[in-house]
């Protein structure tokens, strides 16, 4: 066995060797029998410049290189080096094509040995990190990393984390590593001879591994079903006195008198049997406001309680925090478990056969099963969540996820691990079950029960309600969802669900199969043509009929009604819709026949081939509820629904997505949800505007119930933690022409940065502007001055973004929609909020303008009760971005002068905790904050 690896690292000019870039540093590393037993670290003159932003980023300048030697030089004491020996580095081909480059140009031989990328293999093995960046990946792992981007540095770091794959790599069950042994061939690290090393070792002796069960060739990680917890002896505990408890457990506790109100009122609303709307400003701690009462009153009655947040990170921080801090100072055991919706999990069978399955074989699909093969000796919750997967993998999970409609239930032989199965049994039997609105609504509107029977629920992050269930009770669908069923389907040749049934009746006989998929595979390509042709005509209707500008997706959207009928074009979308309905009609009988030909031979069937038919089945009821959808969309508009079309203007000729919501969702909600309930908590930060409840209980029809309601103030001194600053000498965006109005908003925040030192988020409303003005702003400072992050310009998710926001001192996040809530920046990371416009939903998005035309038609005022509320809501949400704890200080920018000069402005800030509003010239504000930030 090979087991000597050199781990390089080279810092360069800039990113091509191709196009001249040149190496400036080369750290490597010896690594033996997982000891580093040698290292060699030069810097290397590259006789040209070192540019400004390579300068910054590694802090090696022209002097330090200019006596250093030049590569030829250093080149045989690296190629004797590597003799012999694995090539390592992190993100190889960068390190290993500049190496190549210049033993070219030096007149040496090319490396021609194994590689490994600790990248690839850090993908595979730490699958829940959260970024593979080799400085995140050494905070993950606890590896010290003095001097990113130096080489030596670098190289030192890269070795370490090389020895822990290498030892996690040993650790992996024999079962594992020989199913994982034919997707590492097809990756680009040179792992083969390694596993196959291992994999002769571990069968020499073999070893019963502890945890793990072994069934059908796979190795899984043991589970332990959950048993129900007994009603403890003291379940009839006051829930105010376990804050005293509290205080003795946790060493900061500080008690909170509105987190006390919060409990007390909370279990009076539980035992009266009564609704309760709790608006808990920051840092009521509210969490743990409404679990005490909650596990206190469902033992004393022994029933469940649901919790309902909006957030996954939330239901992490129930799960990680606030949970374990309860098993603590509760006397009495309780059960508290996540369940999430039924494609969140894995379905073992999905992903045991796609193991044999050459279809997609590619790259990240080969990755994405090795990752799982991974993941299984790891989790025992089975949810895609705990896994960093990147877009291929993505799109190989819709593969294996699980659905009802392909699940052969009591007949897989999987079903008493599965995790979906698993974790339902789970919720049936804890005391806390905590889930998302998505499902909590998903289960009011299905027929079958996915959560226990409960009949107290707490909705947290309850702002997002009447959204959540617009969307649920809402229908959607697209082209590119019946493309997918079509592919999903296939053909005789392309290895889809027809081809492998074409294969069945080879080994398997089955009277009519053959006859069946014959006339399938014929009707195909009929149908796509139907639905191109329609989906075709939809977009150039929409394209046609509105010339307006793109929303935030780059989409164009046309709400739709009653009236489209008397027009002509519309007349022609209605035949083609009429053809694509006869199609797939015609399409489903032959796909029944075929499920029932396939269901009379089932006992002649092995597990593999009833999963096929299961498959099948699948994706024939899929396509059935894609249809229907369809025709509810297009042949059944209504006046209770809005009904609109998106178009990619820029994209596919057939980029077309059609939605429908009902435009009030409130007499649903009361009927279905709040009459069956004895008592719905509704919390959040945000649900008062002006101080009062009316708009979030009429919304969500809970003025008949006559709820609880309370406003419970921050404990945080707003008044001598925050500045509210309005600018005067800021134009209206309706004053200006947008490219002046950015111009002159990115000089600002120049001039904010400057006396805040970047640690600053702004808000936008609108993606457009905010790319405009991140490019003004860029070209405005230098190019060392801000790190500059912004939302749809760089990549990665909110928390990614957010993270790396907060790495950097002198940083800049500019964010919209998702960034208005949600993003927790405690401390000194961010010093300075600015809010560019007021968050007004745009008139033109068909569900606002929808419930506005209700309103207007039953006569009420659609700005002052739907427009003006909806943007307050958003407005706190803003800003509760900047204090998070007792110790933040900081200040909150409006560029928006409506905020002071309208009437209708003087709602937000009275809808925000007591805070002085300064307004004046940009210069005067600053220099007034310059003294306050810094008052020595």
């Amino acid at each position: 066995m090979n087991n000597r690896y050199v781990v390089i690292d080279v810092e360069t000019t800039g990113n091509s060797p191709a196009r001249g870039d040149r190496i400036i540093q080369i750290g490597a590393v010896v690594v033996e029998n997982d000891i580093i037993v040698d290292r060699f670290s030069s810097f290397v003159n590259p006789e040209i410049p070192i540019p400004p932003f390579i300068e910054q980023l590694t802090g090696i300048n022209d002097e330090m290189v200019t006596d250093a030697p030049l590569f030829e030089e250093i080149a045989p004491a690296i190629l004797q080096m590597l003799e012999g020996s694995y090539f390592v580095a992190h993100n190889v081909l960068f390190d290993l094509n500049f190496l190549q480059e210049e033993f070219e140009n030096s007149g040496y031989r090319r490396f021609s040995g194994p590689m490994i990328d600790t990248v690839e293999l850090s993908r595979v093995l730490l699958l829940q990190a959260d970024s593979y960046q080799l400085g995140q990946l050494a905070d993950y792992l606890g590896i010290v990393h003095e001097n990113p981007h130096q080489a030596d540095s670098d190289a030192e770091v890269t070795a370490h984390l090389l020895v822990q794959l290498l030892d996690k790599l040993n650790t992996l069950p024999l079962l594992t590593l020989q199913r994982l042994e034919p997707f590492l061939k097809k990756m680009q690290s040179s792992l083969e001879e390694i596993v196959k090393d291992i994999i002769i070792s571990k069968s020499s002796r073999i070893e019963d591994e502890e945890g793990m069960d072994y069934f059908r060739q796979l190795a899984i990680k043991s589970f332990s079903p959950v048993e129900k917890e007994d009603i403890g002896a003291d379940a009839g505990v006051d829930p105010q006195s376990l804050l005293r408890t509290l205080a003795e457990e946790m060493e900061h506790y500080e008690t909170r008198e509105s987190q006390q109100k919060m409990i007390g009122m909370v279990f009076e609303a539980m035992e009266d049997h009564q609704h309760a709307v709790i608006e808990a400003g920051t840092g009521v701690g509210k969490s743990l406001g409404y679990l005490i009462p909650s596990l206190v009153y469902g033992k004393q009655h022994d029933r469940p309680i649901v919790i309902s947040t909006h957030t996954i990170q939330l239901q992490q921080q129930l799960m990680e925090r606030d949970i374990p801090i309860l098993k603590n100072i509760l006397p009495f055991p309780f059960h508290a478990t996540v369940l999430k919706g039924r494609n969140n999990y894995l379905c073992l069978r999905k992903f045991e056969q796609s193991l044999d399955d050459s279809y997609d074989d590619n790259y990240d699909t080969n990755l994405t099963k090795a990752q799982l093969l991974v993941w299984l000796t790891e989790t025992t919750q089975g949810d895609v969540e705990e896994l960093n997967l990147a877009s291929g993998g993505k799109l190989f999970w819709q593969q294996v996820k699980s659905d009802s409609g392909s699940c052969l239930n009591q007949r897989c032989p999987w079903f008493s691990r599965c995790f979906y199965h698993r974790k339902r049994k789970e919720a049936m039997v804890s005391d806390l079950v905590i889930t998302n609105h998505a499902l909590l609504f998903t289960d009011v509107k299905s027929d079958a029960q996915l959560l226990p029977s409960y009949k107290e629920v707490i909705i947290d992050e309850a702002h997002h309600v009447e959204e959540v269930v617009s969307d649920h009770f809402g229908v959607q669908t697209d082209y590119f969802v019946f493309v997918r069923l079509l592919e999903r389907m296939g053909t005789k040749e392309d290895n889809g669900l027809v081809q492998k049934l074409y294969e069945l009746t080879e080994t398997t006989e089955v009277p009519g199969l053959e006859e069946s998929l014959d006339k399938i595979a014929m009707k195909l390509p009929d149908l796509k043509m139907e639905l191109d042709d329609l989906f075709r005509t939809l977009r150039d209707y929409v394209l046609e009929a509105k010339k307006s500008s793109m929303n935030d997706f780059g989409r164009v959207s046309y709400r739709y009604g009653e009236r489209e009928g008397k027009r002509v074009a519309w007349q022609a979308i209605m035949e083609m819709s009429q053809r694509v309905h006869f199609e797939v009609n015609d399409l489903e009988k032959l796909l029944k026949k075929t499920t029932q030909l396939c269901e009379e031979k089932e006992d002649h069937f092995n597990f593999k081939q009833k999963g096929l038919v299961a498959d099948f089945n699948g994706v024939r009821n899929q396509l059935q509820e894609e249809k229907e959808k369809l025709r509810h969309l297009l042949w059944e508009v209504n006046d209770d629904e809005v009904f609109w079309l998106e178009v990619e203007a820029k994209g596919a000729k057939n980029a077309v997505y059609l939605y429908s919501k009902p435009i009030v969702i409130g007499d649903m909600l009361a009927d279905e949800f709040f009459a069956k309930k004895n008592s719905a908590v509704l919390t959040s930060a945000t649900l008062s505007v002006r101080n009062s409840f009316q708009y979030m209980t009429s919304r969500l029809g809970l003025d008949d119930f006559g709820p609880i309601t309370a406003n419970l103030p921050s404990p945080f001194s707003y008044d001598q933690q925050v500045k509210f600053m309005v600018p005067e000498d800021v134009p209206l965006i309706n004053e200006v022409d947008q490219e002046t109005f950015v111009a002159v908003i990115a000089r600002q925040l120049y001039h904010i940065a400057k006396v805040t030192r970047g640690r600053m988020l702004v808000l936008f409303t609108s993606s457009d502007m905010l790319r405009e003005t991140y490019n003004v702003f860029k070209n405005i400072s230098n190019s060392d001055e801000f790190v500059l992050f912004g939302q749809g310009i760089d990549s990665g998710s909110r928390a990614r973004l957010t993270k790396n926001f907060k790495k950097f001192e002198q940083s800049i996040l500019f964010g919209t929609s998702s960034f208005w809530e949600g993003i927790d920046i405690p401390g000194e990371d961010l010093s300075c909020l600015v809010i560019i416009r007021l968050p007004f939903a745009p008139p033109d998005n068909p569900v606002t303008a929808a419930r506005s035309d209700k309103l207007k038609k039953d006569g009420g005022n659609p700005f002052m009760e739907l427009s003006l509320p909806q943007a307050i809501i958003r407005f706190k949400q803003g800003f509760g971005r900047l204090v998070r704890t007792q110790r933040d200080k900081g200040v909150v920018f409006v560029f928006d002068r409506r905020i002071t000069e309208t009437r209708y402005g003087k709602s937000f800030i009275t809808s925000l905790p007591p805070v002085p509003v300064q307004k004046g010239l940009m210069a005067d504000l600053l220099t007034d904050l310059e003294g306050w930030l810094d008052p020595s």
